[in-house]
Parts: C-alpha cells; structure tokens; sequence
C-alpha cells in the first residue's frame, strides 16, 4: 500500500443518490422494502443489502437497515431492539473482516444532517475495501480518555485525545477470542473459521449488551444534553488485536483548523460534560 491512500468517489452515481435527510420531500429508498433487492441477510426488521449507489470505487458496499420504521432513531431504540442491531451489525461486520477478501473494512452510522449522511432513515454502511487501508492514520491514543463507567470488560470514556475535535466517546470491548479472527490489515489469517459463527464464540452477549448500551448512551447525551444546537452525530466503530470500539462523535461544521492543518481540539468542558452523563445515566 502507497504511503498516501485515497478512495475513488464516482461523481455520476453520487447524482443519482436520493437526498432525504433533510427534504421530507424526497422519497425515502429504504421505506419501500418490497422494492429493496439485493439483500444479503435478515434478521426483521433488520435488512443487510447492497448499496444501489456505490459511489466508492473498488469496494464492496452494503447498508444495514436498522429499522422499518423511518422515524425511529438509534439514541432512543428499545434495549431488545439496540442489542438485537449492533449483534447483527457487528457479526456482519466480523465475517466481512475474517473473509480475507478485502484490505480492510470500514463499519459506521450517520445521523442527521452534519453528519456527512443523505439518507434519514436509520441506517449503518459496512463497506469492504479492496485496497485501502482504513487504519492507516488511526492511532491508540485515539482511544484514551477519561473513564466515565467500566462494566464486564467494556470501558466508555471521554477521549483526551481526539481524532477530530472537540468531544468524542470511545467504547471500547476487550476479548481475547477477538484476536482470533482474521486481521486484514496485518495480513493474518484466520485463526477459528467464521462460516456459521455463533456470536457467543466469539463476544459474550452480556459484554456485547454492555457496548451497545454505552454506545446509545453517547448517541443520546449528543443529541438531547451536549449542546442545543446538535442534531448530528456519526459512529465509528474499530477492531484493534483483542478490542472492538465504538467512536461517538457529536458533528457541527467541521474546524477549518482540522481541515487546513489536520489540527484536532479538544474542549476545555470536559468537567461538566463528565458530571452531566454521570447525573443522567448512572
């Protein structure tokens, strides 16, 4: 891989791409499940399919339909609910990883109308990259922070240092059954075949409850106590050895510091937004 790695965006397919997070006017794709085709997994109302507007190039890009109901919204999902996606989420995700068909695969959520997303219904894209290294500019120390809560192993902190700026939550899961799946990225093979995986072979389903727990957590501090303004948050989430972690980042207009210089800022209310989520979640 090139020391400078760029993804290839398809401008003609981009303009095709129907824009209804914030036009209620425009037909929203994924509201129609009759005409979805494509899919390559479910679990209702849970739908895996191919993108039908892959304006990456040299990917392989599907969209996980979180939900039927066009209205309803990560942050304030029932508990059953939010479990029952980020399995099904995560467990896709680890089989595209242990196929050893990519480079290496990117899984994230977009929200609202910053967040670089164009579709409202509730959604999350796991994409294959076939050349691409998606870590190749994330460090460890993205990922430390202040501990909010820790609980079976997972860990939910307030990060000191962030990739972006200004606030960002990690959720961070150790297990060491994780490393035994194929890590594209370091070219390792499979140490276990993933072909009919149970979940619980590799996550405990209480650990994984737990992460997904922290992970709305954020979502929903971002979005009803961070700031008045912010209706707008993206997730990313990461493998790391033994480690899988949950990147919550509320979104406004980015910095031009971070876009000019690549500069990340880290907000000086670190306090007070530890006290907030203490007093409203724990």
């Amino acid at each position: 891989m090139s020391a400078y790695e760029l993804l290839h965006f398809n401008t003609a397919v981009a303009a095709k791409k129907p824009y209804c997070i914030a036009n209620p006017q425009v037909k929203c794709p994924f509201c129609d499940r009759g005409s979805l085709v494509n899919i390559l997994a479910e679990d209702y109302p849970i739908l895996l399919v191919m993108n039908k507007y892959p304006v990456l190039k040299d990917t392989y890009p599907t969209v996980l339909v979180e939900t039927a109901d066009c209205q309803q919204e990560f942050s304030d999902y029932p508990k059953e609910h939010l479990h029952k996606v980020i399995s099904f989420g995560v467990k896709k995700w680890l089989e595209f990883e242990n196929s050893q068909q990519f480079a290496s695969v990117i899984f994230y959520k977009s929200h609202g109308p910053l967040s670089g997303g164009t579709v409202k219904h509730p959604h999350m894209q796991i994409i294959g990259l076939n050349t691409v290294n998606c870590y190749k500019n994330v460090l460890p120390e993205h990922f430390e922070g202040i501990i909010i809560d820790q609980k079976d192993g997972v860990e939910f902190n307030l990060a000191t240092k962030p990739r972006t700026g200004y606030t960002e939550f990690n959720i961070t899961l150790t297990n060491p059954k994780l490393a035994k799946i194929a890590d594209p990225v370091k070219s390792t093979g499979p140490q276990e075949e993933l072909q009919g995986l149970e979940l619980k072979d590799y996550l405990n389903p209480e650990q994984l409850n737990q992460f997904a727990d922290y992970t709305q957590m954020a979502t929903h501090f971002s979005l009803h106590y961070f700031h008045k303004n912010c209706n707008s948050y993206n997730i990313f989430f990461y493998r790391l050895d033994d480690r899988i972690i949950a990147k919550v980042i509320p979104r406004f207009v980015t910095s031009p510091l971070f876009i000019g210089y690549s500069l990340p800022q880290v907000s000086d209310n670190q306090d007070a937004i530890l006290r907030i989520i203490r007093e409203k979640y724990f």
